[in-house]
């Protein structure tokens, strides 16, 4: 089983520490991932989100993921986030100039996106059925109790000022969005739209059978009472985007 290392609200996972014999290429740490994921999965993401990251550590791929539970003041989550990460990497070493990717799905996508940096300590990102809802829709007890006792009930940034931001002032022009086919909640075209709107852009859309949880599996039963009593669709399915992923980045 992966051995995952908690820093702070990181959590870390490198490829050495997988059993050599189920390596996809063994010894071979193609550069790191910084990840979040979305809404209150994000909060232990090392579990919600097991399967998806060693899939990519199995690939040689060097894991970061951020803990956190989401509030509305999504631009600070997304500096906090971007700190984090960025003391990380002055630790590690990278004589190769391995590359950073970025990866977020649903709402990890848009903290990404609001990075400080505007995308320029990474070398792409990868965005997972991209949600950008308002406050109203995603959580409307909160914001109707917002309104009551007058709180903050409105995401900031909202999701009109996400995507004028991401027009001019997020600058890295190559992105993989992947949305899933059974996905009623995925506004990727939006952001495609609003990532194409930039000059020199090189952002890319693909769709991949699933849904919009099929990011965040666990493989608990696989977990509890060994592999024979898992589903094999789902680790397929996690594997067919690890792929993806992977072969995106060219490394």
């Amino acid at each position: 089983m992966a051995r995952w290392q908690q820093q702070g609200d990181l959590w870390l996972l490198a490829p050495s520490n997988l059993p050599h014999g189920e390596q996809t290429n063994p010894g071979v740490n193609k550069g790191l991932i910084q990840f979040i994921g979305g809404s209150y999965l994000a909060a232990k993401p090392q579990l919600s989100y097991r399967r998806l990251l060693e899939a990519l550590a199995l690939r040689g791929w060097q894991i970061a993921t951020w803990s956190y539970v989401p509030g509305f003041d999504h631009q600070g989550q997304a500096n906090a986030a971007w700190r984090q990460f960025r003391s990380l990497r002055s630790q590690l070493p990278n004589p190769d100039g391995r590359p950073c990717l970025r990866l977020g799905h649903s709402l990890g996508c848009k903290l990404h996106l609001l990075a400080p940096d505007g995308g320029r300590g990474c070398d792409g990102l990868a965005a997972l059925s991209f949600n950008n809802f308002s406050a109203e829709r995603s959580v409307p007890l909160l914001a109707e109790m917002g309104q009551q006792f007058g709180f903050r009930s409105e995401f900031s940034p909202s999701p009109q000022e996400t995507l004028l931001q991401v027009e001019t002032s997020y600058l890295q022009p190559r992105n993989l969005l992947v949305r899933f086919s059974r996905d009623g909640i995925d506004q990727s075209s939006r952001l495609l739209g609003a990532l194409q709107s930039r000059p020199e852009d090189d952002s890319e859309l693909r769709e991949l059978p699933g849904d919009h949880l099929t990011p965040a599996s666990a493989g608990l039963r696989q977990n509890l009472l060994g592999s024979w009593a898992d589903d094999p669709a789902k680790q397929r399915s996690v594997d067919r985007l690890a792929d993806l992923i992977s072969q995106w980045s060219g490394a």
